[in-house]
């Protein structure tokens, strides 16, 4: 942590007081200088000097709200929490990426962006990059309590594998009260042993090749032949990880949820955002051709 000077915090706190020479004198009088503790604090109007300084020699550090969701890379995240608390982001991933503490909590590169549950947390800004992250795994064990476990045993899922499901299903709609039908055709296909076909995997496969800022609007056919163990044209099973951070909605899709017989889906070009559903390849391909009918009148080539 960097040591603050008073001079400092003089200059943080000028703009508040209407008098320097008086706030100096009670600072020095109360020793304030050699005791400074650094961090975030809640300056009240109508403090006095007195108030003022007894309130930063005291420590009591205002709790500031913490926030992140949808991050899909520790990069990302790194950057989103940097803005929001004192360690730079490259303190933050590093942190986040130490192999030693993920083999030691049965994470890998893969798979660590499942520790880290969307949400708002409170924290104080000075909390290090260490520190956030021990924080962010015993939120992650509260997380997962007996019921979620029980949920995830019951789809024959770990905990970590309904995080990578989830990731997909939520990139795979962004409606929120059609995730639990998506993630029950998912878990149909992976039930009988079908390849998963996801889209979302083929995106994320050719954005870790060109960028991850490679704009993807249309999955091609040549795409399908990636060759990559997130490609689930050509894998079986769920991919080494999440492809992005799910939220709690995706979870507990996944979780929980809606019965039914289907194992195709298609996007609706009727309800921009939402798609259709099939039992059988005749009835998806015959929606497939609408909606690629669709993508080309409106000029979607890529």
């Amino acid at each position: 942590m960097r040591i603050v000077s008073y001079s400092e915090v003089e200059g943080l706190i000028r703009p508040f007081v209407k008098r320097v020479k008086p706030l100096n004198w009670v600072a020095n009088k109360k020793n304030y200088p050699s005791k400074i503790k650094a961090g975030r604090y809640f300056i009240k109007k109508g403090m006095n000097n007195n108030q003022l300084i007894n309130l930063l020699r005291s420590g009591n550090q205002t709790v500031l709200k913490l926030s992140f969701n949808n991050q899909d890379t520790l990069e990302k995240l790194a950057a989103r929490i940097a803005e929001q608390i004192e360690p730079d982001s490259i303190s933050i991933l590093t942190a986040l990426k130490d192999p030693i503490f993920l083999a030691s909590n049965d994470f890998n590169p893969q798979t660590a962006i499942a520790m880290y549950i969307p949400n708002s947390y409170e924290f104080y800004w000075n909390t290090s990059a260490n520190k956030f992250k021990q924080r962010m795994l015993k939120e992650y064990h509260r997380f997962w309590n007996a019921t979620r476990k029980a949920n995830a045993k019951k789809q024959g899922l770990s905990p970590l594998e309904v995080s990578t499901l989830a990731s997909i299903v939520q990139k795979e709609t962004a409606a929120i009260s059609e995730r639990p039908e998506v993630a029950q055709l998912y878990l149909n296909r992976l039930n009988n042993n079908w390849p998963l076909q996801a889209d979302p995997t083929v995106i994320y496969a050719i954005k870790a090749i060109k960028g991850q800022e490679t704009v993807i609007k249309r999955v091609l056919l040549k795409d399908l032949q990636i060759d990559s163990p997130y490609n689930t044209y050509k894998i079986n099973g769920l991919p080494p990880g999440p492809i992005g951070m799910p939220d709690i909605s995706a979870i507990d899709a996944v979780l929980k949820p809606k019965k039914h017989a289907y194992f195709y889906m298609c996007a609706n070009i009727e309800t921009p955002g939402r798609h259709v559903f099939a039992k059988t390849l005749s009835q998806h391909n015959r929606n497939a051709i609408k909606y690629q009918q669709w993508l080309n009148k409106q000029g979607v080539r890529r």
